[in-house]
């Protein structure tokens, strides 16, 4: 019996799905009945830990390489995967970190982590999202950042594009949503990945941050998996522009 979380016979774009939060993520969505379809710069064609866990979960999963730091290949990248018309649920995850004193911040550094990070998902979901908005369905969700909602040290590139992914996620639901499209984000807290080793590995700031966190605890990937599927099944089929947190408590503090 269909559930308000089955998405058996829906077939998930996930960037990023290689490691960390997009793995977790593409492998609960696919435990929740979807397809997926696998967005690295580095996507091997076979044998990598994604695609084995999305076949252990009995579904179907492809990879595709794209750098999202070059903005001819997001246009590719968009083209097909809407050949054959546009995915049921796309998840804009994949970014980048770059940590260094705002006095200091080159524009490399700043020009690298806004075109990955923020640029290259508007490109992408204009691109499927005006082909879902033809057929009337669909979902897109943003991996955010509790720098959605904060300054955050040194990292003065990577909030202002989480910022910016947070209004993104309000301006697309705001126009879309009467067509069927909805557009959410996910605000993961600080989760054991390898953009959080830095901080992990210094006992200051490590600490400094549990003490913060309710739940006493660093987040894990699998954490996110839930949200993911809720943003992507009908179960959220009214829930429009928001922005998620899944932190262990930190906002609330």
């Amino acid at each position: 019996m269909s559930t308000p979380f089955d998405l058996t016979g829906r077939t998930a774009v996930v960037t990023g799905a290689r490691r960390g939060i997009g793995l977790a993520m593409a492998e609960a969505l696919a435990r929740a009945g979807a397809d997926i379809v696998g967005v690295s710069a580095n996507a091997e064609a076979e044998g990598n830990e994604v695609q084995r866990r999305v076949r252990a979960a009995g579904r179907r999963f492809t990879a595709v390489r794209a750098d999202l730091a070059d903005r001819a290949a997001v246009h590719r990248l968009a083209d097909e995967l809407t050949a054959s018309g546009p995915p049921d649920i796309l998840v804009n995850n994949a970014g980048t970190i770059a940590r260094a004193a705002a006095a200091e911040h080159p524009d490399e550094m700043w020009d690298h982590v806004i075109e990955v990070n923020l640029t290259s998902q508007f490109v992408l979901s204009r691109e499927i999202g005006r082909r879902m908005v033809d057929r009337g369905y669909g979902k897109i969700i943003f991996t955010a950042s509790l720098l959605s909602f904060q300054g955050g040290i040194n990292v003065p590139g990577y909030a202002a594009a989480k910022s910016g992914l947070a209004g993104l996620t309000k301006a697309l639901a705001n126009e879309w949503a009467a067509y069927g499209v909805n557009v959410n984000a996910i605000a993961p807290g600080y989760i054991a990945t390898d953009n959080t080793r830095a901080l992990r590995a210094d006992p200051d700031r490590s600490r400094a941050i549990l003490d913060r966190i309710p739940a006493g605890r660093w987040g894990r990937p699998d954490d996110l998996g839930g949200a993911t599927v809720f943003l992507a099944a009908p179960a959220s089929d009214y829930v429009n522009g928001i922005v998620l947190p899944v932190d262990g408590g930190w906002l609330g503090r």
